[in-house]
């Protein structure tokens, strides 16, 4: 089985691209990331669960992210709660998937793999300007162009992301047909102590809406 790095937040979208790598034959090597996120539970589920569901190994790279602050996810300020807008909200983090893929292609150029799953969707997301296609493209050729892999063509990188055109709906509906276990996953970005979810943020709006959308009942627990 040729290997894959699978960017595994434990949240509902990267859980369903472990879970697609898997069905895809390769071996999953799941990359989640301690950035200084305050949703902090979602980091406790991906270090719990991501060998249980099939992650060969599983790293954790730390950074800190607070030290530039400019997201509601990384700095003091406000989670929106009224609803999804059209604009890029305050929880966008500046370059957060350029940090992510890049740590991610330097541990699969170190594995020898060429194969990079992501979550991404520009469908049923918040606007982030780094989950659209155009940035996926330009990211791998940059990674083809940039890496001793790349340059001696020992390989070429591909970047997977499955989700891209799907609706939330579609991906819990893929999710369930493969065995997704969504109570091991978490979306919300400003939770209870105790991890249940605020069920008024963007993300748990979105989450809502898709297992509304499936026809089915979503597991987690909400304030």
């Amino acid at each position: 089985m040729r290997k894959a790095v699978v960017l595994y937040s434990a949240g509902l979208d990267s859980t369903t691209c472990l879970a697609i790598a898997q069905a895809e034959g390769f071996s999953p090597y799941a990359i989640s990331f301690d950035y200084g996120q305050r949703h902090r539970y979602e980091l406790e589920l991906a270090k719990a669960n991501a060998k249980r569901l099939g992650a060969v190994e599983h790293l954790v790279v730390s950074f800190d992210l607070r030290q530039m602050g400019g997201s509601a996810l990384t700095a003091d300020l406000e989670v929106p709660k009224q609803g999804v807008s059209d604009e890029i909200p305050v929880t966008y983090v500046p370059a957060r998937n350029t940090i992510f893929l890049s740590f991610a292609v330097g541990w699969a150029e170190v594995l020898g793999a060429f194969d990079i799953f992501i979550g991404v969707n520009a469908l049923d997301y918040s606007g982030y300007p780094d989950c659209r296609p155009a940035f996926i493209e330009s990211f791998q050729q940059t990674a083809n162009v940039a890496t001793k892999a790349g340059v001696e063509g020992s390989g070429r990188f591909t970047i997977h992301t499955p989700l891209i055109d799907l609706t939330k709906g579609q991906i819990i509906q893929r999710g369930t047909a493969l065995g997704v276990d969504y109570g091991l996953t978490h979306s919300c970005y400003d939770p209870a102590p105790d991890g249940r979810s605020c069920g008024r943020c963007d993300s748990c709006r979105l989450r809502l809406k898709g297992f509304q959308e499936a026809g089915l009942s979503d597991p987690l627990t909400y304030l």
